[in-house]
C-alpha cells in the first residue's frame, strides 16, 4: 500500500491509500480529509480513459504520435502555435510543458476560467490570497457561506461548520442553505451592493474595529466615502434584500469570531474583482483578519511562498476565454475541454474547425478530443510523480509513481521529448523539481508537510501589500444592463461532475413559477445566440433565475467570451436571457 493525493481541481486534495490492485480509500491519518473520499474518487476507475494515441481517428503507437507532433511544430511559425492548458489536474508538474512552449515562442494563455477575477481583487487589498483552512474555521463562532455550496464543492469543510451559527448568502436554496440559521436568497450579481450595505449599516452601528483600522489598514477614509456616498435606499434596492435581513446578519455577527467562505460564483461577472474587494473590505472594517476563528476564505493561491520552477515569460499571450483557435496552425490542448468549458461554444467550435491541426493531450474522451486531429493519452496521477499544493488547506500532498503505463505519457515526459527534439536545454529530474518546491516553503505538521505561510495565522503579523497593510477599495464601475433579459442564467456545480469531467447533466433548471414540467423543451436566447434545452424543475431557484451545470454539453452556448475588468477572468454569468417554449 502507498499514500498519494488527489490531483483534481477541488478544495479538498484528499489523502488516499492505494492498494496493490489500485483500489482507493481515504487516509484516516490526514488532519483535513480524515479518511473519506468524494464521489469522484470513490468511482474513479469506473470512468473510461483514453488508452491509445490516435491520428485522424486511427489508433497509433505513442512514439508515432510524438513524431507527428514534433513534425507539425517544426513546420509551423512560432506565433501560429497555441498552448492551451486547463486545470483538470492541479499537480505542480502539470505546468512543466509551458517550459517548452515558452522557449519555442508559442502563444500562451493568460487569466482563466475559474477564480482569476476574484483573486485579483483580493490581492489588491491583501497582497496575497491565503486560504481559510478548516483548521481556522473550526474555531469560529459564526460562519458566513457566501456563494459557496460546500456540500458539493468543499465537503471536507463541513466538519468545521458543525455547531456554528450559519449564515448562507446564495441565490439558490442549497443543501447548506436549508440547514442555515439565516439564508439570504440574494439576486445574482448584487453581492457587491450587499457587501457595501452591510458595511454602511455596520458603520452606523459603530461596529468598526477602530484599532485594527488605524494600525493595520490604509485608505479607510476613501472607503468610508464610498459606502456613505450611496443612499441606503439605493443600496437596498440594488442589493435586492431587506434592511431587516442586513440588521439580522449584523446582530448575529456582532462581537463574534466570524469566518466568511466565498465561492467563485460571486465573481463570474465583469466586476468580479470589485466583488471580492468589497467583501474583503467589509471584513477588514470589522477587524476579521489575523485573528483566531476569523477571516475571508476564497480559493487560495496555493503556490504562494513556494519556488515556481515552471514560471515562464511568454512572448505572446491571449486571454483564455477570448481564444480564437481558428487563428492557429497548431492548437495544443492539455487537460481541458474547451468545447464545453469555454464561453460561447459556437465560436469555439468554429475556431477548432478552422485550426489547421488540433492536438488533445489528456485522460478522457470528450467533446474536444473528438474534434482533434492528434490525440495523445496522458498518464493519470497513479502513473507519474507529482505534488499537490492544496487551495483549500495548508497541507502538501506528495504523489509517488505507483503503476506504470507505457501507452501513455506524462507532462514531464512529453516536455523532455520536445526539448530534446528541438535542441533546448534538458530538464532536471522530476524528484529534483519536487524537492525544490517542497523545501522552499514547508514545515512538518501533524505528520505531513504544510506550507510555511500557515505557521502562524494568515495576516497575523502583516498583509502582503507593499505597505504591509490592508488596502481598502474606494471605487468601482458597474454598467450592466439589468433590463437586457428576463432571467439570470447561473453556472452551478454538480456533485457528480467536476466541470466537464465524469458525469454531467445537460438539463436546464427552471423555477416552479414557470409552470413547466420535467421533459419540456424550451429555447433560451441572448439576442445573439439561442439554444434549446430539456427542462428539469428545481425548487431551489429564485423566480428570476435559471441554472445550468458548469460541465454540461450545452452550458456555454450563450455565455459571453469576454474578460472581467481586471484579472482576465471568465464572466459566465454576465448575461440575462429570455425563454420561450419550443
Amino acid at each position: 500500500m502507498q499514500i498519494t493525493t488527489c490531483p483534481l481541481d477541488c478544495f479538498d486534495s484528499c489523502s488516499i491509500i492505494v492498494d496493490d490492485e489500485g483500489n482507493l480509500k481515504g487516509n484516516k491519518n490526514h488532519p483535513i480529509t480524515q479518511g473519506y473520499l468524494c464521489h469522484h474518487l470513490n468511482n474513479y476507475h469506473k470512468f473510461p480513459r483514453i488508452k491509445k494515441a490516435s491520428f485522424n481517428g486511427t489508433e497509433i503507437e505513442l512514439d508515432k504520435a510524438l513524431d507527428i507532433l514534433s513534425e507539425k511544430l517544426s513546420q509551423s511559425k512560432n506565433d501560429k502555435v497555441l498552448y492551451f492548458k486547463g486545470s483538470g489536474n492541479l499537480g505542480s508538474m502539470q505546468s512543466i510543458t509551458k517550459n517548452f512552449f515558452a522557449q519555442y515562442g508559442a502563444v500562451l494563455t493568460k487569466g482563466g476560467l475559474c477564480e482569476d477575477a476574484g483573486t485579483y481583487g483580493i490581492e489588491e487589498g491583501r497582497g496575497s490570497s491565503l486560504v481559510l483552512s478548516p483548521n481556522i474555521v473550526k474555531d469560529s463562532e459564526i460562519v458566513i457561506v457566501w456563494g459557496r455550496n460546500c456540500s458539493v464543492t468543499n465537503s471536507h469543510m463541513l466538519p468545521a461548520l458543525k455547531g456554528k451559527t450559519l449564515i448562507v448568502i446564495d441565490p439558490r436554496v442549497t443543501t447548506l442553505a436549508k440547514q442555515a440559521d439565516l439564508h439570504i436568497q440574494i439576486k445574482p450579481r448584487r453581492d457587491i451592493y450587499l457587501a457595501l450595505l452591510l458595511a454602511r449599516v455596520a458603520y452606523m452601528e459603530q461596529m468598526e474595529d477602530v484599532d485594527f483600522i488605524e494600525k493595520r489598514c490604509q485608505n479607510f477614509d476613501n472607503y468610508l466615502d464610498l459606502i456613505t456616498g450611496i443612499q441606503i435606499r439605493e443600496l437596498i434596492d440594488k442589493a435586492g434584500v431587506s434592511l431587516s435581513d442586513v440588521g439580522e446578519v449584523l446582530s448575529i455577527i456582532k462581537n463574534k469570531k466570524v469566518s466568511i467562505l466565498v465561492g467563485i460564483g460571486v465573481q463570474k461577472y465583469d466586476i468580479g474583482h470589485s466583488v471580492l474587494r468589497a467583501i474583503d473590505s467589509f471584513a477588514a472594517m470589522l477587524g476579521l483578519f489575523g485573528k483566531v476563528g476569523c477571516g475571508v476564505g476564497y480559493i487560495d493561491d496555493s503556490s504562494y511562498g513556494f519556488k515556481k520552477p515552471f514560471k515562464v515569460e511568454a512572448k505572446h499571450k491571449v486571454a483564455m476565454q477570448e481564444v480564437d483557435f481558428g487563428k492557429f496552425d497548431v492548437s495544443f490542448i492539455q487537460g481541458s475541454n474547451p468545447m464545453t468549458q469555454l464561453p460561447c461554444t459556437l465560436k469555439v467550435k468554429e475556431g477548432l474547425e478552422k485550426s489547421k491541426f488540433v492536438v488533445y493531450f489528456g485522460l478522457y474522451e470528450n467533446e474536444t478530443s473528438k474534434m482533434a486531429d492528434l490525440v495523445i493519452p496522458a498518464k493519470d496521477f497513479l502513473e507519474k510523480e507529482d505534488l499537490k499544493l492544496s487551495y483549500g488547506h495548508e497541507y502538501i500532498g506528495y504523489m509517488p509513481k505507483i503503476f506504470d503505463n507505457k501507452d501513455c505519457i506524462s507532462e514531464y515526459e512529453i516536455c523532455s521529448f520536445l526539448l530534446d527534439k528541438f535542441g533546448y536545454e534538458s530538464l532536471l529530474s522530476e524528484r529534483e523539481y519536487i524537492d525544490e518546491i517542497v523545501t522552499s516553503n514547508s514545515f512538518e505538521k501533524d505528520g505531513f508537510f504544510a506550507s510555511k505561510s500557515y505557521e502562524k495565522l494568515p495576516y497575523e503579523e502583516k498583509f502582503h501589500t507593499k505597505s504591509g497593510k490592508f488596502e481598502f477599495f474606494d471605487d468601482f464601475d458597474d454598467d450592466f444592463d439589468e433590463q437586457d433579459g428576463e432571467f439570470y442564467l447561473l453556472a452551478v456545480k454538480q456533485n457528480k461532475s467536476l466541470n466537464s469531467q465524469f458525469v454531467h447533466d445537460d438539463f436546464l433548471k427552471v423555477p416552479p413559477s414557470l409552470s413547466l414540467k420535467d421533459g419540456d423543451i424550451v429555447k433560451l436566447n441572448n439576442k445573439k445566440y439561442s439554444c434549446e434545452y430539456e427542462v428539469r424543475v428545481d425548487e431551489s431557484l429564485r423566480d428570476d433565475c435559471l441554472a445550468l451545470y458548469s460541465g454540461g454539453k450545452y452550458s456555454n452556448f450563450l455565455t459571453p467570451n469576454k474578460s472581467s475588468q481586471e484579472g482576465y477572468g471568465a464572466i459566465y454569468q454576465e448575461i440575462k436571457v429570455n425563454l420561450e417554449k419550443a
